[in-house]
């Protein structure tokens, strides 16, 4: 039976995680290829990831030959959970700390501080909204 999901993969689980919601459901190659554009890694060591992240239930994989692996986990939950868990270990629990410090020590360019200004007035206004 597998085990429930870990909320906090490995980086090379990670890794696998973010080619596969990049790409899709993709078989051991098709990952393996993918990495090996970043780091050099072996075939084998891909395919013993992939088969612990299935027993972990991070990916589901087919019945079929080649099988295919697919997350079983949304991107979005997942770097909730990585956030939610930096905020509480390095940050003391405050995500404007957090906030504060990505911002000072991260070079932005002019969009993703577009980004950042209209995410915070549509959380404003959803706060302004629930206090009517």
């Amino acid at each position: 039976m597998p085990r429930r999901a870990s909320l906090h993969p490995t980086q090379a689980e990670l890794e696998v995680l973010n080619v596969l919601w990049r790409r899709g459901p993709s078989t051991v190659r098709q990952v393996h290829r993918a990495l090996q554009a970043d780091r050099q890694t072996i075939l084998t060591t891909t395919l013993k990831i992939l088969q612990v992240m299935t027993d972990k239930g991070l990916t589901s994989r087919s019945d079929t030959r080649p099988h295919v692996y697919s997350p079983t986990i949304a991107q979005a939950k997942t770097q909730a959970g990585l956030v939610a868990d930096l905020v509480q270990r390095a940050f003391d629990g405050s995500v404007r700390k957090l906030l504060i410090r990505a911002v000072e020590d991260t070079k932005l360019d002019p969009d993703e501080l577009r980004e950042i200004h209209r995410a915070i007035g549509q959380l404003r206004k959803q706060t302004r909204g629930e206090q009517s």
